[in-house]
């Protein structure tokens, strides 16, 4: 473990083998991953460059939990839908949204789990429809989170002195005072949504 805080560093080597040097030792991907479990902070940088190499090496353990037997949480559709969000407008909003969106999922899990136990003894049925219950209810958060946070765009069309009667021929790609005005509007509802989880 790293002290003051700080998180432990993860040294990933040419042959691929990744050395914690928290406890001096060399250690695997389901190490690390049982490390996230844990609640153990960590980053991992390129042994020779210090590239940081941490989103890969999260991305590959979620790989490796979802090619494991019972273990895949994310369905197909959701795989696609991510991949069709490359390239798109929204992909600069999608990250915020699911970081929150997993933030309180995170913070109600005690409580989904009493509720799932509590379902201990019941038919199927009764499981099924109270599932179905609590996915609705954390969908209508999020939704509602993603409402709030989507009207922050909203003063996009009227900025730029377009209506909808009468739209503004423009060139596909956005200019530098567009993309500025962009990145401010999302700084926003990345306050936003700071202020809302709190």
């Amino acid at each position: 473990m790293a002290g003051n805080d700080e998180p432990t560093v993860i040294k990933k080597y040419a042959n691929r083998r990744l050395y914690n040097t928290g406890t001096s030792t060399y250690v695997t991907l389901e190490d690390l991953a049982k490390m996230v479990k844990d609640g153990e902070d960590f980053v991992v940088h390129d042994a020779k460059s210090g590239e940081d190499l941490t989103h890969a090496v999260l991305t590959q353990i979620i790989f490796e939990q979802e090619g494991k037997t019972g273990q895949a949480m994310l369905p197909i559709s959701v795989l696609r839908q991510l991949i069709s969000f490359y390239g798109d407008q929204m992909q600069m909003v999608l990250p915020s949204y699911l970081e929150h969106s997993m933030t309180i999922f995170t913070k109600e899990q005690e409580r989904i789990r009493e509720q799932m136990a509590s379902m201990v003894g019941k038919t199927p049925i009764d499981i099924m429809a109270s599932g179905q219950q609590l996915i609705e209810e954390q969908t209508r958060r999020n939704m509602e989170m993603f409402h709030n946070a989507m009207q922050m765009f909203s003063p996009f069309p009227a900025a730029s002195g377009e209506t909808q009667d009468e739209p503004e021929a423009k060139s596909e790609k956005s200019s530098p005072s567009e993309l500025k005005s962009m990145r401010e509007q999302i700084a926003a509802m990345q306050r936003k949504l700071d202020s809302m989880d709190k």
